[in-house]
């Protein structure tokens, strides 16, 4: 299925604005709850891709069972870029459209898990915090490389770790989701604690590098922007 994204009343146009809502909505981000067992329920990637020569943003909601890893549904939004790109502000641009496919789900996507970061954020709320307290749902962020953080190596083994960090703060994690494979970095987004993210990303990773959520997210919303109109 796919929807159209519309621009929600009063979303921020200018880059002191867009900082202001983080500012304001930072403070609602829940740490203190662990989040599902990973492995149980459902567990649903969002992902966004752009043609930016028509300024349109294409956003996926690939909903998986967390047990088997088998899709259970996905839906997809199409709508106009709503932000222009700035470094830092990125969910002003992805938001609409993620929130869009999430909303045409025929089902509700239990934990969602964001191509991108959470509190690994230089203002401790990215996509994954931003996304979690506007719908209230579980978010994790599972994010290609490290932003700004500094990390040691993790050791070679799957399942290996070690502190993102911002100075002394630890931020997140660098993920070695497979053996020898550059590892992932692993965020809280609202509702999650980070050893918990960490289990449901290893969960979700058991053949790639990357996340089956993020994997499939990704392949839909780049099959539906060679498809769309807009």
């Amino acid at each position: 299925m796919t929807t159209t994204v519309r621009i929600p009343a009063g979303w921020p146009a200018t880059e002191e604005r867009a900082r202001a809502v983080q500012d304001e909505l930072r403070g609602r981000v829940v740490l203190d709850e662990p989040g599902p067992p990973p492995g149980t329920g459902r567990v649903t990637g969002v992902d966004v891709a752009y043609d930016d020569e028509r300024d349109v943003v294409v956003a996926a909601a690939v909903v998986l069972d967390a047990a088997t890893l088998d899709v259970v549904a996905q839906s997809t939004a199409v709508g106009q870029v709503s932000f222009p790109y700035v470094p830092g502000l990125l969910a002003f641009r992805e938001l609409p459209a993620v929130m869009a496919a999430l909303e045409a789900l025929p089902c509700s996507p239990g934990l969602v898990v964001c191509d991108g970061y959470g509190l690994a954020h230089p203002r401790r709320f990215g996509l994954a915090s931003h996304l979690g307290v506007l719908t209230g749902f579980p978010t994790i962020g599972v994010a290609k490389n490290p932003f700004t953080f500094a990390h040691e190596e993790p050791g070679a083994p799957r399942g290996s770790s070690c502190p993102l960090l911002a100075g002394e703060e630890e931020v997140g994690r660098a993920l070695r989701t497979q053996a020898g494979i550059k590892p992932v970095f692993v965020s809280v987004g609202h509702r999650v604690t980070l050893e918990n993210a960490c289990a449901h990303t290893l969960h979700l990773a058991p053949r790639f590098r990357l996340p089956e959520t993020t994997r499939h997210a990704d392949a839909l919303c780049r099959r539906a922007l060679k498809t769309t109109t807009a």
